[in-house]
């Protein structure tokens, strides 16, 4: 019998990603029906990020992929693309993270601590966080 695993990704892509990156992300987010012709089924076979209804995580799943403003400079008001997803994964699926931290660490506004998300096993209190730095992603712990 497979665990099953909280699975979080909150952060801000950049203003330009390619509109490709964007094609994947609101399809593995459920939001457009079909796969983008450029992803490989072998590493995107289903939508990854889609809310399952019938979600056992407290308060359901969720997916969130939207043009916001994050403030101003000098030259005006910045916008970047908001991630956010909450999903229940069997822990064999685990292995699919990282089709959806390659997809993003290129394109994931620079902060300062680079916080992108997390994943913790259901029957766990302890989440393993991971950030984007460099245009990369890093597991911390865990």
């Amino acid at each position: 019998m497979s665990d099953h695993c909280e699975v979080v990704f909150s952060c801000f892509l950049r203003d330009d990603t390619p509109e490709s990156v964007l094609a994947a992300l609101r399809w593995h987010l459920g939001l457009a029906p079909e796969r983008p012709a450029h992803l490989d089924p072998e590493w995107h076979p289903y939508p990854l990020l889609e809310p399952d209804p019938d979600s056992w995580l407290p308060g359901g799943d969720t997916a969130s992929l939207r043009r916001q403003s994050t403030g101003f400079t000098a030259e005006g008001e910045r916008y970047a693309w908001g991630l956010f997803s909450r999903n229940h994964w069997l822990d064999d699926d685990l292995g699919y993270l990282v089709t959806v931290l390659e997809l993003l660490a290129p394109h994931v506004e620079p902060d300062e601590d680079g916080f992108g998300g997390w994943f913790r096993y259901t029957h766990e209190a302890e989440q393993t966080p991971f950030v984007f730095r460099d245009g990369t992603y890093h597991k911390l712990g865990g």
